[in-house]
């Protein structure tokens, strides 16, 4: 596994599977927005619910801010459609079935390789990363953590810390 990307890098160009199974170029989502791009474990399961649920509540703060929210896992596009429908998911879930995207941006496992890790990094307009979080179980950490990079991205905010 690659190491997993930090700030001053780009955002990998890799191809996933969106909505219906029809492929989506991460880096054809970046330009006049800055993105939020979390990789998580599994559709519907506990952590993964709550995160997802915390950046929903809070999607209006991040488009406000000059953000969109991308997720991504190894889940299928049908899997995706039916957690976007169950919890009014506002932002696109992105399939990654053979690991490439997870590969690229050096996200790995966690809990002795069993369980994929769970990762969210902001990149600015221009596909820089900008701040990297990792923390399998702070999972609303993420979506704070998120926006306070945005914020501070588009100056409206003060720079996060970097505590996990």
């Amino acid at each position: 596994m690659a190491k997993m990307l930090k700030e001053g890098d780009a955002v990998p160009d890799v191809t996933l599977q969106g909505p219906g199974g029809a492929p989506v170029r991460l880096r054809d989502l970046l330009g006049d927005k800055a993105m939020v791009i979390y990789f998580y474990p599994r559709d519907d399961s506990p952590g993964c619910t709550v995160q997802a649920c915390s950046l929903r509540d809070q999607y209006q703060d991040f488009t406000d801010a000059g953000a969109d929210v991308v997720g991504i896992s190894s889940d299928s596009a049908e899997s995706h459609e039916k957690f976007v429908a169950k919890y009014r998911l506002p932002f696109r879930l992105l399939s990654d079935p053979d690991g490439a995207a997870r590969k690229a941006f050096g996200v790995g496992t966690n809990f002795l390789g069993l369980l994929p890790g769970r990762v969210t990094f902001v990149a600015d307009k221009g596909g820089t990363i900008r701040y990297a979080f990792e923390s399998q179980i702070q999972v609303k950490k993420h979506a704070e953590h998120a926006l306070d990079v945005v914020r501070s991205l588009t100056g409206q905010g003060a720079a996060p810390t970097r505590s996990a």
